[in-house]
């Protein structure tokens, strides 16, 4: 076993903020100087889990509300923890993950409408104590998330993505709020720049964190 100990790192932001993008460069950029790196994301992320994100994405869920969405997304994500998450971080590898429980607090929570006390609940039941070590929250302003989304070629907006803009707004508010309650954890980063100062920006904030005190990494 590797004597580094695993980081686990989500990312977070709306629809078209690049996360997938620079999750791709990061996980380049790690595994370049030799670090074992685990590329995820939620819901989805294990066998079971990717089932329960084409039921959840395809809008097939919607009728069960934000309420039985978000126990889906808290059963997606016991499943993923167990199954990829915390045994990547026990060998040592740096977890990248593209959304995690921020994106149902602000998606079923903040934006949806469901009590902070259910989600809470959801969210201790699912991770049972595997939480990120660090958060990038990608921020864009919503027009830009959704030209992005717009010019991605031969998919149709998903289930999140076809929401009107003013739930867009909604939750981009969230994330912004999400960041600011947590700022040890939180760092947002200005998404609407291009792609590669905001890799470099990612990659500064990751590198101090694995140079930190606290751990043997």
């Amino acid at each position: 076993m590797s004597e580094r100990r695993g980081m686990f790192i989500t990312f977070e932001g709306g629809e078209g903020a690049g996360k997938s993008t620079q999750i791709r460069r990061l996980a380049e950029r790690l595994r370049a100087t030799g670090r074992d790196v685990v590329t995820t994301r939620e819901p989805g992320g294990s066998p079971t889990a990717e089932v329960i994100r084409d039921f959840l994405l395809s809008g097939r869920a919607r009728p069960l509300g934000t309420v039985g969405e978000a126990w889906l997304f808290a059963a997606a994500r016991l499943d993923h923890v167990v199954a990829t998450i915390r045994p990547a971080l026990a060998r040592g590898a740096v977890v990248l993950c593209d959304r995690f429980a921020d994106s149902t607090r602000v998606y079923q929570g903040a934006a949806g409408g469901i009590d902070a006390g259910l989600i809470d609940h959801l969210e201790t039941v699912a991770v049972d104590g595997t939480t990120p070590d660090l958060t990038l929250v990608i921020d864009v302003p919503v027009e830009v998330g959704l030209g992005r989304v717009a010019l991605r070629s031969g998919t149709a907006p998903d289930r999140f993505e076809a929401d009107d803009v003013a739930v867009h707004e909604a939750r981009r508010r969230a994330f912004l709020a999400v960041a600011a309650f947590d700022p040890a954890r939180c760092v947002v980063v200005d998404g609407s720049r291009g792609v590669d100062e905001v890799a470099a920006e990612i990659a500064a904030v990751v590198a101090d964190r694995l140079a930190g005190p606290a751990d043997a990494r």
